[in-house]
């Protein structure tokens, strides 16, 4: 994006909202003097570099669809001398994985070595262009436990990240220890509702959105918290805009979204072999491709806590959590309660 080229009215509304989202920055419990400063008037990099994080990023080299990769994470040991095996933290699709600080935190505090990785093709990790498949993703997670000698480990998942934790434990039942689900999508098949969008239409919706726009689409997974509370969420999305490989950035967004759509991971569940504990806001309506919806199907998609609600019957060991008047991340709208879940389902 050339800002210089822009017609003045949106320039002076892009230059409001990269304002609005440096002051009211403020990712997980990073406190103040911990956070680089930060012009929010600067591209960034669709790497999110420079992006704080809550702790040290690292990478490691893969291969995916014959390209050369770099998947980032983070690995926390455990603080004290409590030693209760490793989690993996799989994020959402439109989440930086600064939005885990908090469970980072509790659960580090709880004896846990907390292991986060950005997905190929999100957040600080490479961004390929070729066909993304979950088993792909499932892959590169299993060769980054085995990079760091874990043979098994406790899993959380949050949205797409809940999508990718089901095919990983569908995959490698004897890794995982527990399953937790945090607001998964993936609890219905998306193409018995909807006809899968074109690469070109789903790229269209991406790069249409402007500063306001986008805020409001993030808004809706927030029903309990202020807009300065999920700004973050908005300020690398809108900084990314001036990027010169943002364009690179909408095909590989589209690219994800068609991986999403074709994924069925409904009928998995029966199947599940760790104990699972499906947590979810009563008040998410996050639906993915709704807007592609033919009107006659679009009342009978199902919202993700009716979903949720039939989903857990069958799991053989499965046991669901509902927080009330929360959307779409839990973990943020109800921090304490989500801490209070997760350490009795991994403790018990």
């Amino acid at each position: 994006m050339n800002v210089k080229s822009m017609d003045p009215q949106r320039r002076r509304l892009l230059g409001a909202a990269l304002a609005a989202a440096s002051s009211a920055f403020a990712p997980g419990d990073l406190r103040a003097e911990e956070r680089p400063a930060a012009d929010a008037a600067l591209p960034l990099g669709i790497c999110l570099e420079g992006w704080p994080y809550p702790g040290p990023v690292q990478f490691l080299s893969l291969d995916m669809a014959g390209e050369p990769v770099r998947m980032a994470y983070m690995d926390f040991p455990a603080d004290g001398g409590v030693d209760r095996g490793a989690i993996l933290l799989l994020h959402g699709k439109n989440f930086d994985s600064s939005y885990w600080a908090g469970p980072i935190a509790f659960l580090r505090r709880a004896g846990f070595r907390v292991v986060v990785p950005d997905q190929i093709g999100f957040n600080k990790s490479s961004k390929p262009l070729c066909e993304y498949k979950l088993e792909a993703l499932a892959a590169n997670t299993l060769a980054l436990a085995d990079a760091l000698g874990l043979k098994t480990f406790a899993l959380l998942g949050h949205s797409t990240g809940g999508l990718l934790a089901v095919r990983f434990a569908s995959l490698h039942p004897e890794r995982v220890t527990k399953l937790l689900l945090e607001d998964p999508i993936g609890l219905i098949d998306y193409g018995q509702f909807i006809p899968a969008p074109s690469l070109a239409a789903l790229e269209a919706v991406e790069r249409a959105y402007s500063p306001e726009s986008y805020r409001a689409f993030v808004a809706r997974y927030f029903p309990k918290l202020a807009p300065a509370d999920y700004e973050q969420f908005v300020s690398w999305r809108v900084r990314m805009m001036g990027s010169g490989d943002y364009p690179r950035f909408l095909r590989v967004v589209a690219l994800t979204y068609l991986m999403i759509h074709s994924c069925e991971v409904r009928a998995l569940y029966a199947g599940l072999k760790p104990p699972v504990l499906l947590m979810a806001g009563d008040r998410d309506h996050a639906t993915p491709f709704l807007a592609f919806a033919p009107p006659e199907t679009r009342e009978k998609i199902p919202g993700l806590i009716e979903a949720a609600r039939s989903a857990v019957p069958e799991i053989p060991d499965g046991r669901l959590f509902e927080f009330s008047g929360v959307g779409h991340v839990p973990h943020l709208e109800a921090p304490k309660e989500f801490e209070k879940a997760v350490l009795e389902f991994l403790q018990g």
